[in-house]
C-alpha cells in the first residue's frame, strides 16, 4: 500500500497557490459564498500564473511563450493539455459558470509582456493603460462574478484598480530597481529631475521621494473615488473589492514620512489577514 499523499484537486491547487503568492487576495475569498469563492480563486490563480512569469525565465523568449499558451487557451486553441493544468481547467470552469469575457483575460496576459523587458515606463498615461488592463482588469471580473456587470462597477474597478497597480509600483521598487527595471514613469522622473541610474544605485535623493510622493497622491485620488463609488453599489457586490483596504493599509505604510523606499517592507500576513476581516464587517462593505 503507498503511503504518498494524493495529489491536490484543482480547486485545492488554485487556493495554495494564491495563499502562497497573494495572501490579501486569498483572504478577501474567504468572506464570499461557496462557488463564487472557488471561481475567485480560479481567477486570481490565473493572475498569480501570469505575474510569476518574470521571475521564473531568464530570457523574454521563454516567457513569450508561456504567455501565448495562456492566450491560446483562452482561445480555445488548446486541446488535452489546458485539462491537465489545474489554473487553467478551473479558469475555464469559472468562465463557463459566470459567463466571464474572454478578452480582458487575453489582454491581461498581452499586457504583462511589458515585464519581460526592462524598457522603461514612459508616461504616466501608459503606466495608467497598463494597470487598467491588469489590475482593474482583475476587480471588473471579480465583480462579474459577483454580481451582473454594469457601467458604474466598471468605473470603480478602473479607479480600484489604478489605485492598487500605483501602490504596488511603489512597493515593488526594491525588487524593480535591482533587476534594474523601471515601473515609474520616465515623464515623472523627468519632471522632478530624478535621474534612472540614481535609481537603479538606490539612491535615496529628494528627488525620487518627490516622485513617489506624486504617485502617493494619484494613488490616494483614486482610492478616495473608488470608496465613493463603493457605497453606491449592491453590498453583493462589494467583497470582490475588498483587497481595497489592503491597498489603503499598504498607502499608508509606504507613505510614511523618512520611510526608505528601497527597503522591503511587507505587510505580515498576520496584519493583513485583520485587515481584511475588519473591512469585511464594516459598513463599506456591508450596508
Amino acid at each position: 500500500m503507498s503511503s504518498a499523499t494524493p495529489p491536490p484537486d484543482d480547486m485545492s491547487f488554485c487556493a495554495e497557490l494564491v495563499r502562497n503568492h497573494d495572501f490579501p487576495r486569498y483572504v478577501a475569498t474567504l468572506f464570499v459564498p461557496a462557488a463564487e469563492r472557488r471561481a475567485l480563486l480560479a481567477l486570481y490563480a490565473f493572475n498569480v500564473e501570469i505575474v510569476r512569469v518574470r521571475d521564473q525565465v531568464s530570457q523574454p523568449l521563454p516567457g513569450e511563450i508561456r504567455f501565448q499558451w495562456w492566450t491560446d487557451m483562452l482561445a480555445g486553441h488548446v486541446h488535452g493539455s489546458a485539462e491537465g493544468n489545474p489554473v487553467a481547467a478551473e479558469l475555464l470552469r469559472a468562465i463557463r459558470d459566470f459567463d466571464l469575457p474572454v478578452e480582458p483575460l487575453s489582454l491581461l496576459a498581452d499586457e504583462h509582456q511589458f515585464d519581460l523587458y526592462n524598457d522603461p515606463m514612459p508616461t504616466m498615461a501608459a503606466l495608467e493603460g497598463y494597470l487598467a488592463a491588469t489590475s482593474s482588469a482583475m476587480f471588473m471580473l471579480a465583480a462579474r462574478i459577483m454580481a451582473p456587470p454594469s457601467d458604474e462597477i466598471e468605473h470603480l474597478a478602473r479607479h480600484a484598480g489604478l489605485a492598487q497597480g500605483i501602490v504596488q509600483v511603489i512597493a515593488n521598487l526594491p525588487r524593480d530597481s535591482a533587476h534594474r527595471q523601471l515601473f515609474l514613469p520616465q515623464q515623472l522622473l523627468a519632471s522632478h529631475g530624478c535621474r534612472m541610474e540614481d535609481v537603479f544605485a538606490g539612491k535615496q535623493t529628494p528627488n525620487l521621494h518627490a516622485v513617489l510622493e506624486q504617485l502617493a497622491g494619484e494613488a490616494r485620488q483614486h482610492l478616495t473615488t473608488a470608496s465613493s463609488l463603493l457605497a453606491q453599489l449592491p453590498s453583493s457586490v462589494r467583497p470582490a473589492f475588498l483587497p481595497l483596504s489592503q491597498v489603503r493599509a499598504d498607502l499608508t505604510r509606504l507613505s510614511r514620512p523618512g520611510r526608505n523606499p528601497f527597503a522591503p517592507q511587507p505587510s505580515s500576513r498576520l496584519r493583513t489577514l485583520w485587515t481584511l476581516w475588519r473591512a469585511s464587517r464594516s459598513r463599506e462593505f456591508t450596508k
